[in-house]
């Protein structure tokens, strides 16, 4: 990507916000998030004064051991095209796991998992960028994750891993600061070796966000301010690379207007610290990808990495036991911060939700989330969480019984249960009726 200063993540709730803050040279969209043929007013203006929109992808899992879905693909190519993006954005990570590789019932993760750095994950996640990289219509830039534990037997660093990625394949990086420095605090990783073992010249842009800290646990919340160790980070990068852009990250519980600005001052402010204190030359070259090494084909790696990956989601999302080698304190909390993002999620999601239930909606939730796993994306555990509710004669109010079954019954058909044929003419009849 060329040059383009400094970015926010565009976001529903603060849309206005971003349009009248100064100084903001380009936006990054969520690409699931918009439907490329009814954009936001506020995305068409800003692409309308020539800011930069870059759609970035949550749901590709690149990192697992399936090939990309190529419905997944088309649709972040669609939106690429749609919003006159010069890339798109994706993950190092796994988001599920399980199907017919593993002849187990596949799993949703509903969260962005790290992948093992070890030869045959590496081997997978090349080729798994190349089918992207052939798929997309402009360049892929892939971003380093936020992680609470470590998978046991690494055989690289985060740093060593992600050159040979960008070597390899010639992809971009999008480096995110905030998750080097929650790898740090979860992981006890050097910001610094990583910095130094990087390829800067495949940087395509940087990310900052904010988390919080619990019992010595960092959390990469994308929903506090930015603290000072992170930016840190930010200005040791700048001191060794003029990075094309940088953005500022936030998700949910957004600050007034000035303290979003003030955020966004701050990280320019890191940046030119950076660079007065630095070497950082002016620009950087694109890398040429290496040729792909001859090989006996990927697919004895991609079996056991299912199998691992699967193991693994299956300790976290429905209570199996821990695979060998994996600190359980971590996974413990990595299983709670799961069932909370699902909570959080579906209630974004199904908003009538947690309006029916009142302050019974998390616990409820929670608990039905313990022997639940997700299988089919967010919506459809809405649906399920649900149905399992009010089938089981719950909650006790019977109002709110009688309601959470009528959600259930509007949404759970291929079309809306108000829009049916049947139900269109029993409430005609029943009109018709009233008129006599």
């Amino acid at each position: 990507m060329e040059r383009v200063g400094t970015g926010i993540g565009w976001r529903p709730e603060i849309a206005g916000v971003v349009e009248r803050m100064p100084g903001i040279d380009w936006v990054e969209v969520v690409a699931e998030n918009v439907c490329p043929g009814h954009l936001p007013d506020s995305l068409l203006r800003l692409r309308g004064r020539g800011v930069t929109v870059v759609p970035h992808g949550v749901s590709l899992g690149l990192g697992g051991a399936e090939r990309p879905d190529p419905a997944r693909l088309a649709a972040l190519a669609e939106r690429a095209q749609v919003l006159g993006s010069p890339l798109v954005t994706e993950h190092i990570a796994f988001v599920r796991a399980g199907g017919p590789m593993t002849a187990s019932p596949r799993l949703e993760a509903g969260h962005l998992l790290p992948v093992p750095r070890t030869r045959d994950a590496l081997d997978v996640l090349c080729e798994n960028v190349r089918i992207a990289q052939d798929a997309l219509p402009v360049p892929l830039a892939v971003e380093n994750i936020a992680a609470l534990f470590s998978w046991p037997g690494e055989e690289m660093t985060e740093g060593q891993f992600l050159y040979e990625l960008a070597d390899r394949t010639g992809v971009r990086l999008l480096i995110d600061v905030a998750n080097l420095y929650t790898n740090h605090v979860n992981r006890g990783e050097d910001p610094g070796l990583a910095l130094a073992e990087l390829p800067l010249e495949a940087i395509a842009y940087v990310h900052v966000a904010g988390g919080f800290e619990r019992d010595g646990v960092w959390h990469d919340s994308h929903a506090h301010p930015v603290p000072q160790p992170v930016l840190d980070i930010l200005t040791d990068l700048a001191s060794r690379v003029a990075p094309p852009g940088v953005l500022l990250e936030r998700d949910e519980n957004f600050p007034g207007p000035a303290e979003l600005t003030g955020e966004v001052e701050a990280i320019r402010t890191a940046v030119e610290k950076g660079r007065a204190s630095g070497r950082a030359p002016a620009g950087s070259a694109r890398p040429s990808p290496r040729a792909a090494e001859p090989s006996a084909g990927t697919e004895p790696a991609r079996r056991g990495l299912a199998l691992a990956q699967t193991a693994l989601l299956s300790a976290l999302v429905a209570g199996t036991p821990v695979p060998e080698g994996f600190d359980r304190m971590r996974l413990k909390v990595q299983a709670r911060a799961l069932a909370g993002k699902r909570a959080d999620v579906v209630a974004k999601v199904a908003p009538e939700l947690p309006e029916i239930l009142g302050a019974a909606y998390r616990p409820a939730y929670l608990a039905y989330a313990q022997g639940h796993p997700m299988t089919g994306g967010y919506r459809r555990d809405a649906l399920d969480f649900a149905e399992q509710l009010w089938r089981a004669g719950r909650p006790e109010d019977a109002r709110a019984r009688r309601e959470l079954r009528e959600w259930w019954l509007e949404r759970s058909g291929p079309v809306p249960r108000s829009q049916r044929p049947a139900v269109r003419l029993a409430r005609a009849t029943r009109r018709a009726l009233l008129r006599r």
